[in-house]
C-alpha cells in the first residue's frame, strides 16, 4: 500500500453540511472523522505527512512493507463498530488473524515464557517457573477482570469535564486500589521474579512504566484473554486504508502534505485552521489528533490558554521514547515467533533508568515483530520482515541521538545475532531507523515521546487534557494525549467520547 500523491481534494463548495476539521490522521483522528461523518458533518482531515496513519503509517522499501507503529489489534470490535455505523462490514475490507501464543518472552539465559489464551497452557507456563505461584496467578486473573470492568467498561468512553465527574469514580478506583502500581499488584500475588516481569510489563505498550502505572492498567492482561491478539493481514496499514475509504465514501476528504500551523480562534471559539502553506480552512468544530503538547504549545496562541500553559505542558510527564529498527533479511528465521520480547537482565533498575533517571542504560529490553511468521506477503519471497523496538528515555534525557543512534542499532543487531537470529548481520538487505528525534520532528511529539502523556494515576481521566478543550469552545481532542490514553483501544475510545461532547451537526445548520 503506497500513497504516491495527495488524495484529491473534494469540491465541497455546494455541500451544506457543517464543517469539521480533524488535525492528524492517526487511528484516533481517522475514527473521529468517520464518526463525525456519520453524524452529518462534512469532514476534512489535515495530515502533515505524505500518507495517512500517523504512528500507524507504512514504510515500503526494497520490496518490504513495514508497519511503522501499532502491530496488534486487541479489541477488534472497536474497529468493527466504525464499519457498522457506516452500514458496512469490516470483514469485507480487512482480514484479521488471531495469534496464539500472543508473544514469547525470552530471558537472558534463553528460558522462555509464552503468553496464551489457553488456561491450561498458561497454567503450565506458570508451573514451569514456580508451581507455588499458580494460585496467585488465578487470583491475578480475577484482579485483571475487575480492572477492566472499572477502568475500561466504566471509564474509557466517558468524558471527565469537571472534577465532580472524577470524584464520582473515586470509590471504584479506591476499591481497585488504583494508587498501587501494576508491578506492586503482581508482586502481591506472585513471588517468582521472572513471573513478575512476565505478568507486569504490559503498561509499556501504552508508554508507561509498570513501576509507576496505576493498577487500572492491569486490565490489558484481561483484554488479551477476552478479545484475543490479532494481526491485520497485509499489515496494520490495511486498517488505515480501510478507514480512509470510509471517510471518502462519506463524501469527505483526507488532505496529505497539509501541516497545520495554527488553530484559528475568534471570540474564544475555534473557527478553523491555518496551514503552513498559507491556506486557511474554516470550520464549525476542530478536532486535534496531533500530539497534545504540540496542539496547545504550538497551535493555540498562549493568550487563549489558561489551563494548558507552556509551563504546565513543560511540567507534564510524557511517555518514554523508542528506538525502532525496521529491517529485512534475505533468509527466513522460522524459529522466531510473530512476537518476541527479549528481557534485559535488569527489570526495575532499567525501568527507572528510562522513566525516572532518563539515562540510556547499557542493557535493554527488546520487542521483536516478525509479521512474515503469519503473513509472507509483506516481504519478497524467501525473505523475512522485522521491526525491533527498544524503550529509551524521551528527550528530557541528555542522550545525543545524532551520534548514538547507529552504535545503539549495531548493539541491538549484535544482541539479536547472539541470541535468536544467527548470521543476522550478513543477512540484512533492507534497513531503516527511527529515533526520538524522528518522533519529535516527523511526528511533532513533545520531547520525542512515543505514547503521549505518561499514564500515571495523577495524569488520568480529569487530570489529563480533556476531550473537550477546557479553554477553547468547539475545540476537541482525540488520541493518546487525552482521556482514556494511548494504545489502539484507547485512541478509538477517545473518538467514541466525541459522540458525547461534540454538538450535533444540526447545531450549526445554516
Amino acid at each position: 500500500m503506497t500513497y504516491q500523491r495527495p488524495i484529491p481534494f473534494v469540491d465541497t463548495s455546494s455541500d451544506p453540511r457543517p464543517h469539521a476539521v480533524v488535525i492528524g490522521s492517526g487511528f484516533g483522528g481517522l475514527a473521529a472523522a468517520v464518526r463525525l461523518g456519520v453524524r452529518g458533518y462534512r469532514v476534512t482531515v489535515a495530515e502533515r505527512l505524505d500518507q495517512p496513519g500517523g504512528r500507524a503509517r507504512v514504510f515500503e522499501q526494497d520490496g518490504f512493507r513495514f508497519d511503522a507503529g501499532p502491530t496488534i489489534v486487541t479489541m477488534p470490535h472497536l474497529f468493527e463498530d466504525l464499519w457498522t455505523i457506516c452500514g458496512k462490514r469490516m470483514s469485507d475490507h480487512v482480514t484479521l488473524k488471531s495469534l496464539d501464543p500472543f508473544y514469547t518472552l525470552r530471558f537472558e539465559d534463553g528460558v522462555t515464557f509464552r503468553g496464551t489464551a489457553d488456561p491450561e497452557q498458561m497454567r503450565a507456563e506458570i508451573e514451569k517457573f514456580s508451581p507455588s505461584d499458580v494460585a496467585g496467578h488465578e487470583r491475578l486473573l480475577k484482579e485483571s477482570k475487575r480492572c477492566f470492568e472499572v477502568a475500561f467498561d466504566g471509564l474509557a468512553d466517558k468524558p471527565f469535564p469537571t472534577l465532580a465527574t472524577m470524584m464520582r469514580s473515586v470509590p471504584d478506583l479506591l476499591a481497585l486500589r488504583a494508587y498501587r502500581s501494576v508491578y506492586d499488584l503482581v508482586a502481591k500475588h506472585i513471588k517468582n521474579e521472572r513471573l513478575r516481569m512476565a505478568l507486569s510489563f504490559h503498561p509499556l505498550f501504552l508508554g508507561g512504566s509498570p513501576l509507576r502505572s496505576s493498577t487500572a492498567f492491569f486490565m490489558i492482561a484481561y483484554l488479551e484473554r477476552q478479545f484475543g491478539v490479532h494481526y491485520v493481514m497485509g499489515g496494520t496499514g490495511q486498517l488505515v486504508k480501510g478507514l480512509v475509504d470510509l471517510i471518502e465514501d462519506q463524501g469527505n476528504q483526507v488532505m496529505l502534505n497539509s501541516s497545520v500551523r495554527e488553530i484559528l480562534i475568534e471570540d474564544g471559539k475555534a473557527v478553523g485552521v491555518a496551514l503552513d502553506s498559507g491556506l486557511k480552512i474554516h470550520a464549525d468544530v476542530v478536532v486535534s489528533n496531533a500530539d497534545i503538547g504540540t496542539t496547545y504549545k504550538s497551535m493555540v496562541p498562549a493568550k487563549y490558554r489558561r489551563r494548558w500553559t507552556d509551563a504546565k505542558i513543560d511540567r507534564t510527564d510524557f511517555s518514554m521514547s523508542l528506538i525502532v529498527w525496521y529491517f529485512g533479511t534475505n533468509r527466513r528465521y522460522e524459529d522466531v515467533d510473530h512476537h518476541t520480547i527479549l528481557m534485559a537482565p535488569r527489570y526495575c533498575g532499567l525501568l527507572d533508568d528510562i522513566f525516572k533517571h532518563k539515562v540510556l542504560a547499557e542493557d535493554f529490553s527488546l520487542y521483536l515483530h516478525r509479521p512474515t511468521a503469519t503473513d509472507p506477503s509483506v516481504a519478497p519471497e524467501g525473505c523475512d520482515a522485522f521491526y525491533v523496538l527498544s524503550p529509551v528515555p524521551n528527550l528530557d534525557g541528555t542522550t545525543d541521538w545524532k551520534t548514538m543512534a547507529e552504535p545503539y542499532r549495531r548493539k541491538i543487531a549484535e544482541h539479536l545475532e547472539n541470541t535468536i537470529m544467527p548470521g543476522l548481520q550478513e543477512s540484512i538487505i533492507s534497513s531503516r531507523l527511527l529515533t526520538p528525534l524522528e518522533f519529535r520532528d516527523d511526528l511533532q511529539s513533545i520531547k520525542g515521546n512515543a505514547f503521549g502523556v505518561e499514564p500515571r494515576l495523577t495524569q488520568l481521566a480529569w487530570f489529563r487534557p480533556h476531550n473537550k478543550s477546557e479553554d477553547i469552545d468547539n475545540l476537541f481532542i482525540v488520541g493518546a494525549g487525552t482521556h482514556p490514553g494511548a494504545g489502539v483501544p484507547g485512541v478509538l475510545s477517545a473518538a467514541r467520547i466525541l459522540d458525547k461532547v461534540v454538538p450535533d451537526a444540526v447545531t450549526f445548520a445554516r
